[in-house]
């Protein structure tokens, strides 16, 4: 199979990743049903709804503005301002939700942790959308730098790049079955369960990220890995808080 993986459907060409992208969205949200219907939920189904329609609110500005953040330098034209529209990351998405939800939680006045029936229907998505990113090659700003180590693939340009669409799967695997093992035998705090989420994933992507060809760089660190050290500030934050109460 060549990258990148391009089907024809009745004579038009199928956005891989766009199709994936969505079957993304939807496993994971019947996985998050299935696993609501299991589990005792402790917060009501309306404050549950304000708390989805905040995650879903902040995860839609957050991956957009930190896609665009990605490389805020570019030429202005009709087509460079209708492709920075177009540009989403999983990881804007993924702390601008954790910020929605802080928000749409103060509102409505919900104090209990929220994010845990979250975690691995996330992980399902964000493991299906990496399959896109990964059959998309070099289309997706999601392929790493020129490497003459043996993991190196032609993604589609003719050059052995480091997979690192690949490298996330098998890490995925991994941080699923972790969590997993952490869940069943482990008595957690609610709201731990995604705070190891989150301190696993986000510690991940910012060593994979010197692994991509980033051009914008802010002392030496992309903007994805600045949006790291900025989750990982944000929970010392909370642990400080949690403390002095």
């Amino acid at each position: 199979m060549e990258l990148p993986f391009e089907p024809t459907l009745f004579g038009y060409t199928v956005n891989i990743h766009l199709v994936l992208e969505y079957l993304a969205f939807f496993l994971a949200f019947r996985y998050y049903v299935f696993l609501r219907k299991r589990k005792k939920d402790y917060i009501s189904s309306n404050n549950r709804l304000s708390i989805i329609l905040g995650a879903a609110a902040g995860a839609l500005i957050g991956s957009r503005l930190v896609g665009v953040l990605e490389n805020p330098i570019v030429t202005f034209s009709t087509e460079n301002i209708i492709q920075l529209l177009n540009v989403k990351t999983i990881m804007g998405g993924l702390f601008g939700g954790l910020l929605g939800v802080e928000i749409a939680k103060k509102i409505i006045g919900e104090t209990k942790s929220s994010g845990d029936l979250f975690v691995l229907p996330i992980i399902v998505g964000i493991f299906i959308g990496r399959i896109g990113c990964f059959l998309s090659g070099i289309n997706e700003f999601t392929y790493g730098r020129e490497t003459a180590s043996f993991l190196g693939m032609d993604l589609g340009d003719g050059v052995l790049r480091h997979p690192v669409a690949l490298y996330e799967l098998v890490f995925l695997v991994g941080l699923f079955i972790s969590l997993k093992y952490i869940q069943r035998k482990y008595l957690l705090q609610s709201g731990e369960l995604f705070k190891l989420f989150m301190l696993a994933y986000f510690g991940f992507r910012f060593c994979i990220e010197f692994l991509k060809p980033n051009t914008f760089l802010i002392f030496g660190l992309s903007t994805i890995q600045i949006l790291c050290i900025v989750c990982y500030v944000y929970y010392i934050g909370k642990s400080c808080k949690l403390l002095t109460v």
